[in-house]
């Protein structure tokens, strides 16, 4: 008599009420950091309100366009985890340098396309590089993934960074009162509850921030109902050298920052990551960056903060993200419901930020614990790597005489812990010497450390 194979979580289908409220989650997760980088940009470059709201829907639309592609994924192209896509900060400070100093907006695009058709050849370079991936590595890079997002967070507990009233204690309170219900739906709430906790504390912070004037739902009266991004709305892309050249450092940076948070989801959520569908999942990212300089908007990323909520909601199918991709392109194609989400406060966000970039941080720690710290230099590797990767959080100017290539490297956290704990990993544990790579692997058999164990009298 043959019996169906279990199902893996990852490929679970949920029920349609439980998708739409997880992928409400995950979109409201990484909203804020979605729509930071068109504003940062465009303010930087003087936008017309106009131009910036278009540039807001545009990146919307492709936010969900390329989580479609990465969860669901066709032929070589999707991880087909649960990631979330969006604009990476990396990308930033070049693409204000190149649009100010004279190339303008189609300058960035054309640096942008080519920068994605880079990451779809050079993927499968990276995936052949997943050996150089240990525990030790993945846990010391979802650690400073984690500790790098935090201050995220705590901008958005007082307010949000640049706002008047950053700081008042009213929004603190309400942070705290978020975080609150929060905490106290995952502990006491049924399970299924329990699983949209951050759902939960953000529509009941978001029923008591309005009556308390928090926030203003002005501008959804303003906001168009349908609005579609038109290829190349701003012009025909502009290719110049150095504007190709720095994008291509970030192209970098965001492969080894997609490759610690691909790594993340697959210890997650029980599907490890192997260097095809590492692949995969770059390959993915590359071509989301290529719509996204046709498409008006900018490179894209899996996003850190989503990779807290799946550890922390413990919701492990990628439908779920699918999901929430499905309703990032609803509100890319409608400017008056991304105009509903854009008016949550930002210390709502915060309280459930707290939670989630918390997570991260102690999933780093679960899997650093599988890593054998004796007799080797492991604990160097940590120490030194996560150092490197608190050092631009805690200190964002620290590197601003350096060029802008190390700038763009150095100055992201995520990349930089992420670099140094692949440099300092070969040194130690792969180059002949006293710790060999035998050895190694050895140290991070299981069977090794029973038997150590045992011989030890522990």
């Amino acid at each position: 008599m043959s019996t169906t194979p279990p199902v893996h979580p990852v490929d679970e289908v949920p029920p349609a009420r439980q998708l739409a409220a997880f992928g409400l989650q995950h979109v409201l997760a990484m909203y804020a950091g979605a729509v930071a980088v068109p504003l940062i940009v465009g303010g930087a470059m003087k936008l017309s309100p106009a131009d910036l709201a278009y540039l807001i829907t545009a990146d919307l639309l492709i936010c969900g366009i390329a989580t479609l592609i990465q969860c669901v994924g066709f032929w070589r192209f999707g991880v087909r985890l649960p990631i979330m896509q969006g604009c990476t900060f990396a990308a930033v400070s070049p693409m204000v340098l190149i649009g100010t100093t004279g190339g303008g907006l189609p300058a960035i695009y054309g640096s942008v396309i080519v920068a994605g058709l880079a990451i779809v050849l050079l993927a499968p370079v990276f995936g052949r590089l997943l050996r150089f991936f240990p525990p030790l590595v993945t846990g010391t890079v979802i650690l400073v993934i984690g500790i790098s997002l935090l201050p995220v967070a705590g901008n958005w507990v007082a307010g949000g960074a640049g706002s008047e009233d950053f700081g008042e204690p009213r929004n603190i309170a309400l942070a705290a009162f978020v975080l609150a219900v929060v905490l106290g739906v995952q502990r006491f709430a049924p399970a299924f509850l329990s699983r949209v906790a951050v759902l939960i504390g953000i529509a009941v912070g978001l029923a008591v921030a309005v009556p308390f004037g928090f926030t203003d739902f002005g501008g959804v009266s303003d906001a168009d109902w349908v609005g579609i991004s038109t290829p190349f709305h701003f012009g025909a892309p502009v290719f110049e050298a150095s504007a190709i050249i720095s994008m291509l450092v970030v192209a970098l940076v965001t492969m080894t920052e997609t490759t610690g948070d691909l790594i993340a989801v697959g210890e997650m959520t029980g599907r490890k990551v192997e260097p095809r569908s590492l692949a995969d999942g770059l390959r993915a990212d590359g071509l989301s960056t290529v719509l996204g300089g046709v498409f008006n908007t900018f490179p894209y990323t899996a996003y850190a903060q989503n990779v807290g909520l799946v550890g922390m909601t413990r919701v492990r199918s990628r439908w779920v993200v699918a999901a929430a991709g499905g309703i990032l392109v609803l509100l890319g194609l409608l400017p008056k419901l991304g105009a509903v989400v854009a008016a949550i406060p930002a210390p709502v966000l915060g309280g459930a930020g707290l939670v989630m970039f918390g997570t991260v941080t102690a999933s780093g720690l679960r899997t650093l614990a599988e890593v054998d710290f004796r007799g080797n230099h492991n604990l160097t590797v940590v120490a030194v790597s996560v150092a490197m990767g608190v050092l631009p959080v805690g200190v964002p100017t620290l590197y601003e005489k350096f060029p802008d290539w190390f700038q763009t490297v150095m100055n992201s956290g995520i990349s930089a812990g992420c670099v140094t704990a692949i440099v300092l990993n070969l040194l130690f544990n792969h180059l002949p010497g006293e710790s060999s790579p035998a050895a190694a692997e050895a140290d991070a058999s299981p069977d090794t450390r029973a038997e150590r164990a045992l011989t030890d009298g522990h």
